[in-house]
């Protein structure tokens, strides 16, 4: 069966991602922070046991040269961030994780853990230490329920268990907890 790795990413533009990054250490450090680290993310995670989609946004942005041209790219669309989500998921031709860019932490090891994790559950989860979550999966995303990310209270820390709510009867997996980056606080001390 074929497997996704989505990796909902921004087009690097400063003022238009990591705005509360941005906010701490300056826009311009934010965005390079941020192009920097998708770039990392990629190259890391690139595998054979699955194939690696960018779901892009502006829509625009599909064309743009800032990543590898060989990887395959879907515009996001509009709507919310659960509406894109579940746009991107479902566009997945068998089953399929989908991940932020702003993980640090994400290595091979926890994706091949949560597609693992897909073999015996509908879904799995990678939970976020603020209450979020840094990566969902399905094990038929054309399956989905039509409301799947809806009423979800997006960055909060009630966004993973909203989420869930919007599963029912759903076999449901966790996997590895992550850290995202959102302000400063969050960034790897090295």
């Amino acid at each position: 069966m074929k497997r996704s790795l989505i990796i909902m990413l921004k087009e690097p533009r400063p003022g238009r991602v990591k705005t509360r990054l941005g906010g701490d250490i300056g826009v311009i450090p934010a965005t390079w922070w941020f192009r920097h680290q998708s770039a990392r993310l990629i190259r890391r995670l690139c595998d054979p046991r699955w194939q690696i989609v960018l779901a892009v946004a502006p829509d625009t942005a599909a064309a743009s040269k800032v990543w590898p041209a060989d990887l395959p790219r879907l515009p996001q669309g509009g709507g919310d961030l659960g509406q894109r989500m579940k746009r991107m998921l479902r566009a997945a031709p068998g089953s399929a994780c989908l991940i932020g860019a702003d993980i640090p932490g994400i290595t091979r090891a926890h994706i091949a853990r949560a597609f693992a994790a897909l073999g015996d559950h509908d879904a799995v989860f990678g939970p976020a230490a603020d209450g979020g979550y840094w990566l969902v999966g399905a094990k038929h995303p054309t399956r989905l329920p039509h409301g799947i990310f809806e009423n979800v209270r997006w960055s909060s820390e009630h966004a993973l268990a909203d989420t869930l709510n919007t599963l029912p009867g759903w076999r449901i997996a966790l996997t590895d907890t992550l850290q995202d980056v959102d302000t400063a606080a969050d960034l790897p001390r090295r």
